[in-house]
């Protein structure tokens, strides 16, 4: 078995990378670095593509611009790495990419919510003019192992079932919330168990 890439973590609307402090536990046996870069999204104001630029120095300053690595998005977090691997180049580095209740689809809680007041929320509404970018051409993530992990109440993805990847496979995970995603073992547990697994 080839040895494991860097993992790097990205966080979602209103979090930081101490949301990730119960994952990180479950992958003690991670044997390569873990990152989980600070991304300022200022209360949603800052728009996604210019997070994933962010997300883009963070990665380049960690660990160069050559090195591959494996990615896990929580959140809007799994919009940002998206849009990094689609529209910045993240494909040629990337091996796995985990997509952990996001709205890739878009989610009817951002709709209300105005471009010119909190662009990068407007970015996660159905019908965004990124999220339309991104799904005219999902070619670049076929070359990457993707998988979707969602919950069927979760009330920030709704409705949630379309809060998955257009590729790879999809994992119905028996948690009740959206927190719980990232919080309870029944979603960390084989969360953790297929990054450890490739």
């Amino acid at each position: 078995m080839s040895p494991k890439p860097p993992l790097v973590l990205v966080h979602g609307l209103w979090d930081t990378p101490n949301v990730f402090r119960r994952l990180r536990q479950h992958l003690e046996d991670w044997p390569a670095p873990i990152l989980a870069p600070h991304l300022p999204h200022k209360l949603g104001f800052t728009p996604l593509k210019t997070l994933a630029q962010d997300l883009e120095l963070a990665i380049d300053e960690a660990f160069g611009p050559d090195q591959t690595i494996d990615l896990l998005g929580f959140s809007m977090g799994a919009v940002i790495s998206r849009t990094w691997l689609q529209l910045y180049g993240g494909h040629r580095r990337t091996r796995r990419f985990v997509s952990l209740g996001s709205p890739q689809n878009g989610t009817l809680v951002a709709q209300p919510w105005p471009r010119a007041l909190v662009p990068g929320v407007a970015d996660m509404k159905v019908g965004s003019a990124l999220l339309r970018q991104l799904n005219s051409d999902s070619s670049l993530l076929r070359g990457i192992d993707c998988i979707s992990f969602y919950c069927p109440w979760d009330l920030m993805v709704i409705p949630a079932w379309t809060g998955v990847l257009p590729v790879g496979p999809i994992v119905r995970l028996p948690v009740w919330n959206h927190r719980e995603l990232i919080q309870s073992p029944r979603s960390l547990v084989p969360v953790s168990s297929h990054l450890l697994a490739g």
